[in-house]
């Protein structure tokens, strides 16, 4: 999968995630802005949960899928949250090779970076 730009990126992940979640049953809504630690939020029955998008075709030297976990910003590319300081409850992630992987935030201890390993694999999902 190519992404062209960031934006095309975000957008592609964006569109995967709600793809995955409303063929689960999920109800999904989008937030009005984008101010918020997540870009989803779903709901099944009465629980709701938050959920961070994420997706990348960036590979370490080992072929590796790697994923930032941090946002920069301003005009020096300051990090200013990561997600483990975050209030999301789910991460979804989509890769390059059109994988995606739905993974709670609270099992996530890395504040830079996550590379999609033997033990991410298990929270490989579907539509």
């Amino acid at each position: 999968m190519v992404f062209k730009t960031n934006k095309d990126k975000g957008n592609t992940g964006l569109g995967m995630a709600i793809a995955y979640f409303t063929s689960k049953g999920y109800t999904v809504s989008i937030p009005l802005n984008d101010t918020q630690d997540y870009d989803l939020v779903i709901e099944q029955g009465k629980k709701l949960q938050t959920v961070q998008v994420k997706a990348t075709n960036c590979k370490t030297k080992y072929g590796v899928y790697q994923v930032p976990l941090k946002s920069c910003g301003g005009t020096k590319g300051k990090t200013y949250k990561t997600l483990v300081e975050s209030y999301a409850d789910i991460l979804f992630i989509l890769t390059g090779d059109r994988k995606m992987y739905c993974i709670p935030c609270m099992e996530i201890k890395n504040k830079a970076t996550l590379n999609i390993s033997k033990k991410i694999i298990e929270y490989e999902v579907h539509i």
